[in-house]
């Protein structure tokens, strides 16, 4: 079984800074992290390995020469096989553009029972691009994935809801976007650290490689675009406490609340 893991490498939020005057995302000197529920992603395939014999954990990412890193550490965790699509036409690229690419990219690997993607990124909170990688490739798919089971040649998910939850079966191939609840991701090994820096573990392919479809990469292939990023201005004046019963203080709420015309 070959289950693949695609991955981003996104700026630590803790740390991100917006330029008052360009209004995008200055990068330098921001640290970058594997996209957290990317990593929950891996986490499963890497549980899936470690019960099932002869399963290959196969990480794709997209992204610029220096995402390597990223996938240096999915090496060290315990993937398999790391692939890094790098190429100037993916340059701006929205969520239609980068799941087309992953897409090419997985087309390209081929054989799979399994693709597993985070359910969202933290630099863009769509939830988008690995639903549109299923109906890129043609695949049923299972999204805000918190439990996970195999039985045969179908996988037995529980889908998350706000108030609850679904249970899915899927016949394998399929795609599943993992959530935070799903499991608690491993930490690198010693030994995974020192044999993913060793050598050139990390395969690099370029649009062309992947025969990716050029009108519908990049900039120019991507019909959303971010129009203004800014930092929105902080609040001023102090807050203030209600006294009174709970009572008392919630009527008192809901009084101010009216005068504002807020409800």
């Amino acid at each position: 079984m070959n289950i693949i893991v695609c991955i981003k490498q996104v700026p630590d939020t803790n740390e991100v800074r917006i330029d008052p005057v360009r209004g995008t995302l200055i990068r330098e000197g921001v640290p970058s992290i594997i996209n957290p529920d990317d990593r929950n992603a891996l986490e499963e395939a890497l549980k899936i390995k470690d019960k099932m014999e002869n399963v290959k954990v196969i990480v794709l990412s997209m992204g610029p020469p220096q995402a390597d890193v990223a996938l240096r550490e999915t090496l060290a965790m315990g993937a398999d096989e790391a692939i890094l699509l790098s190429d100037r036409a993916f340059a701006g690229s929205d969520t239609w553009a980068t799941s087309t690419a992953l897409a090419a990219g997985i087309k390209k690997i081929g054989d799979y029972s399994i693709i597993f993607c985070g359910r969202q990124a933290i630099d863009g909170d769509t939830a988008q691009v690995g639903p549109q990688i299923a109906e890129h490739l043609n695949l049923p798919q299972i999204t805000y994935v918190e439990e996970l089971k195999i039985e045969g040649d179908k996988v037995i998910a529980k889908r998350a809801l706000e108030d609850g939850h679904f249970v899915v079966e899927s016949k394998m191939p399929v795609l599943l976007t993992a959530i935070k609840e799903l499991n608690e991701p491993r930490y690198p090994s010693i030994k995974g650290i020192y044999n993913a820096y060793s050598s050139d573990n990390v395969k690099v392919l370029s649009a062309k490689d992947v025969e990716a479809d050029f009108d519908n990469l990049g900039l120019n292939g991507s019909p959303t675009q971010v129009n203004k990023s800014f930092t929105p201005p902080g609040r001023s004046g102090e807050g203030e406490i209600l006294q009174g019963s709970g009572r008392e203080a919630v009527e008192s709420l809901v009084l101010r609340l009216k005068e504002k015309h807020l409800i």
